[in-house]
């Protein structure tokens, strides 16, 4: 073996773990910026209260990890940061909850299909849009004791608009995947 190898062979899981911190840290600012937009944005633009990229984010990171421990921890952060910034009416833990089964399951299915297609990923957008808002009713409704409406058509047409959204955040997500040198 020559040196210039050898020395490639030590320099490369140093480089590795930088890129991959450098993927993490980015997506967590991403996830920030999307979280206080997701309070904000409404007030700038109506009608985009429907408008989930905290949730989209959280597929993302459960779906690209394939770690089913890292997503459900990152999906407690998220959840939990929507909650620290959600009006005082709702208790802490409730988005909490709901994005960390949603990070917890797209792990999973991650771990079953291959999710670099991206009919696979509008598909699984347009389900975990519908499980976040059907879980978040149905603990609204169990825990809270809160009679509050859900509309499956409505839900659908959101989760299909945040699926359209996903396509281009995901492809913009994937460019920001730096590969380690070869």
């Amino acid at each position: 073996m020559t040196e210039a190898s050898s020395e490639q062979l030590l320099r490369r899981p140093v480089q590795e773990i930088w890129t991959s911190r450098f993927q993490v840290i980015a997506l967590v600012v991403l996830t920030l910026i999307a979280i206080i937009g997701k309070f904000y944005l409404p007030r700038l633009l109506p009608h985009t209260e429907w408008l989930e990229l905290p949730l989209l984010l959280t597929v993302y990171f459960g779906l690209m990890r394939h770690s089913q421990i890292q997503a459900l921890f990152f999906g407690a952060f998220v959840g939990l940061a929507e909650d620290s910034l959600a009006p005082a009416t709702l208790p802490i833990g409730m988005y909490g909850i709901t994005k960390t089964l949603v990070g917890y399951f797209a792990a999973a299915v991650s771990l079953r299909f291959n999710v670099e297609s991206s009919v696979i990923r509008v598909i699984l957008c347009l389900f975990f849009y519908f499980f976040h808002a059907f879980f978040y009713w149905v603990m609204r409704r169990a825990l809270l004791a809160q009679t509050i409406p859900f509309d499956p058509q409505e839900t659908f047409v959101h989760g299909a608009l945040n699926s359209l959204i996903a396509i281009p955040l995901f492809l913009i997500l994937d460019k920001m995947k730096v590969s380690g040198p070869s």
